[in-house]
């Protein structure tokens, strides 16, 4: 397979598959990702080379892989550069951001923090003009402004007891935003739209310690190992 014949949408899918799931099969990855076999092989092959997978033979004739530093870096880019130049960002990312809200009003979080300041975000507050949320505010430490779209713009979580929930917005570094979150708060109450391919599972959340951690992918069982 050539530069020229990849698929950018379908590399990125591969790569936030293989970073997600604890364990799965080439033939339920293939399903997941909508292609033949023999095409997930041949994308898979293709990571290698590139130096995003690595792979290791282990006993019982079986190929082991798993997802590089190298390979975290091309998959949070893939992801910028999809929703920087998607024509159908806005829609995706209003329903999406729309779907999130729903699930907090159902859950009863009625106070919502956004992670991030950007494009994502203004989307957020426009869907929460329809929903039964109150955004409090956004977060981003990289900005030097007091507001951000109309609300409070702080550089870290204001007091627990202000808010039910968050909404990650940063297209920048999704998973890193999400890492350092549920280190403060539980998972199910950290929402991630899934336009930002963010891996939600245990052992993808960290890239720090995914780096020291190989999560492994077999020939014919995908696997991941316990984080450090």
């Amino acid at each position: 397979m050539t530069e020229k014949d990849s698929d950018p949408a379908l590399t990125l899918g591969l790569l936030s598959e293989i970073e997600a799931e604890r364990s799965t099969s080439q033939r339920r990855l293939a399903g997941q990702l909508g292609v033949a076999l023999g095409l997930t092989n041949a994308y898979l092959k293709r990571c290698i080379n590139k130096g995003w997978i690595k792979v290791r033979q282990v006993p019982a004739r079986r190929c082991l892989y798993y997802l590089t530093p190298q390979g975290f870096a091309e998959k949070t880019r893939l992801t910028r550069e999809y929703l920087e130049s998607s024509f159908q960002f806005f829609r995706v990312a209003r329903q999406e951001c729309t779907d999130a809200f729903a699930e907090c009003q159902a859950r009863g979080w009625t106070r919502v923090v956004l992670l991030g300041a950007g494009d994502l975000a203004e989307v957020a507050v426009i869907a929460a003009h329809e929903a039964e949320v109150e955004l409090v505010a956004v977060v981003d430490p990289a900005r030097n402004r007091d507001r951000f779209a109309g609300l409070p713009l702080l550089r870290d979580l204001p007091p627990r007891d202000t808010f039910d929930a968050v909404l990650v917005t940063d297209v920048i570094d999704p998973q890193a935003r999400f890492a350092a979150a549920i280190r403060r708060l539980p998972p199910q109450r950290v929402m991630t739209p899934a336009l930002l391919h963010v891996s939600r599972g245990r052992g993808a959340s960290d890239r720090g310690r995914a780096a020291g951690n190989e999560d492994l992918v077999g020939e014919d069982l995908i696997e991941r190992g316990d984080a450090a």
